[in-house]
């Protein structure tokens, strides 16, 4: 119906209260219609329409609770009439309890199956339904990071080529922590700071002269920065005695891996992807990784890490001295 005007005081001696509140309803002057109905309410208290109305006049004032208490009597007045239940569900709907919701509109539907409208209003909220599940997952992978699970055969080989169980745990420990506090730092910030970490000698390394932590953010400026860096690191490494160290950096400060071996402009198949590179360092075993990310549900979403040839994409050269096993 077309929008009118509200009515005046002789349109409304000739018009029922109800129609009175519809007209304000229609002219968007929700307070003035809910008033209306209110004292239509009050004359005809069994009326199921006048509480439907009110209902959605209520909803549109997101007055939710009254709203769905109307809603309710409505249902209770007139049992086998779907507008109960749709007005049900439209304010369960706003009240973002889309199960309940889903239950009304349903219910509706049964009682009018032609309704378009329901049928509508029940695909939204399926819709809904599965969106907030997925934001509900997208939320739980941003706060429950566990990298471990993807480092299964990493852990088989660190196992298979140190002799010392408590070694090679230590080192997995190490490697874990320091790509889950990244991946962290990604989902608050969309940003790694560019760092070496080492796994220093509890007992050999001198901590008041050796950081577990080195600041790499000049070395993807130039060709000269770069290959000034690691002569650096493996220097720290081996002064420190380091059992193991782990480089993260972001993709956005390297426009490609291996940009300073002559690889030029070289495709690879993350090129699309923002992210973080995480490589691996120790003397028995190298690895890298690419942890891709992207934006889901409104939310930054680090995907699963990507193991990469660390011979081909390598962001820095061999830190330690190759060793054939432990000792």
């Amino acid at each position: 119906m077309a929008t009118t005007a509200p009515p005046s005081s002789a349109q409304g001696e000739k018009m029922s209260l109800k129609d009175q509140g519809n007209e304000f309803f229609k002219s968007g002057k929700y307070l003035k219609a809910a008033a209306i109905y209110t004292q239509a309410i009050k004359q005809d208290p069994s009326n199921p329409t006048l509480y439907s109305n009110r209902a959605a006049a209520l909803l549109q004032l997101d007055k939710l609770n009254k709203a769905l208490d109307d809603a309710e009597m409505t249902i209770k007045l007139k049992p086998e009439w779907e507008k109960g239940y749709f007005r049900k569900g439209c304010i369960l709907e706003a009240m973002k309890r889309y199960d309940e919701a889903l239950a009304a509109f349903q219910t509706s539907l049964q009682y009018n199956p032609q309704s378009q409208e329901v049928s509508k209003k029940i695909r939204k909220i399926n819709q809904l339904v599965k969106d907030r599940n997925r934001a509900q997952e997208v939320e739980n992978m941003r706060s429950n990071v566990d990298m471990a699970k993807h480092l299964g055969t990493l852990k088989s080989e660190l196992s298979g080529k140190y002799r010392s169980e408590e070694c090679w745990k230590d080192i997995f420990s190490f490697l874990v922590e320091t790509m889950e506090t990244a991946v962290k730092s990604w989902h608050q910030t969309s940003s790694v700071d560019p760092r070496v970490y080492f796994l220093l000698d509890k007992e050999k390394t001198q901590t008041d002269k050796y950081a577990p932590v080195v600041n790499i953010d000049k070395a993807f400026e130039s060709p000269h920065t770069h290959s000034s860096c690691f002569p650096f690191l493996r220097q720290y490494a081996e002064d420190s005695f380091s059992r193991a160290a782990c480089l993260v950096a972001p993709k956005s400060i390297i426009a490609y891996p291996q940009v300073w071996k002559g690889q030029g402009s070289r495709r690879w198949r993350h090129g699309q992807n923002d992210g973080f590179f995480v490589q691996f360092e120790s003397p028995l075993l190298r690895k890298l990784w690419f942890i891709p990310s992207s934006i889901e549900m409104g939310q930054i979403l680090c995907r699963n890490p990507e193991v990469l040839d660390i011979g081909a994409h390598e962001l820095l050269p061999r830190l330690f001295k190759e060793k054939r096993q432990s000792s």
